[in-house]
């Protein structure tokens, strides 16, 4: 944490969620104008929880930078485009995967509705994140989520989900400098 660098390397869920967010909130609270630095590997995970993250790094002050090594799927990739505008990378070799929200239910008819639209309430607010975040229009993110669709880290940056594809952290200081320039 000392470098303002905090590392999600897991499958997104409630214990994992938290302590993210206490990190951040930590880090946000020792320097409220300092960058904080989310490198994400992660297949995903709860959409509750990984929202909960997403929600936090919209409401800090500073500025968090979101980086992809490896994967960010699903929920990753929410988290991964939901970093700051010109400061979301991803390294060559990265792989980023959005689909639809995935789920089940048991019961009662009336109860198995219940769970539908709720799923269906997630899927339409994660479209409407990625839409946002990107530039896409809703109607192609909604097309483009169907199913699972996987991206290279290229295919990714032409999709909006991330601003730059990066090699080495000099890359990304010298893009950071370059988005600073009137």
């Amino acid at each position: 944490l000392k470098d303002r660098i905090i590392f999600l390397g897991t499958p997104v869920d409630d214990q994992v969620a938290n302590v993210i967010i206490a990190q951040l909130l930590f880090l946000q609270n020792a320097d409220p104008k300092k960058d904080i630095h989310l490198y994400i590997n992660s297949p995903g995970g709860s959409v509750t929880a990984g929202l909960a993250i997403y929600d936090t790094m919209q409401f800090m002050t500073c500025d968090v930078n979101t980086y992809c090594i490896g994967q960010a799927a699903s929920m990753g990739a929410v988290l991964l485009c939901g970093g700051t505008k010109g400061k979301r990378f991803a390294l060559p070799n990265a792989n980023i995967m959005i689909h639809q929200v995935l789920g089940g239910a048991q019961g009662q008819a009336s109860d198995v509705e219940i769970r539908v639209n709720y799923m269906l309430s997630l899927k339409s607010r994660l479209n409407d994140i990625i839409s946002f975040h990107t530039g896409q229009e809703r109607d192609q993110v909604e097309k483009d989520c169907d199913r699972d669709n996987y991206m290279s880290a290229e295919e990714a940056k032409k999709y909006g989900l991330v601003d730059e594809v990066v090699k080495s952290q000099k890359e990304v200081a010298d893009s950071k400098s370059e988005t600073s320039k009137p």
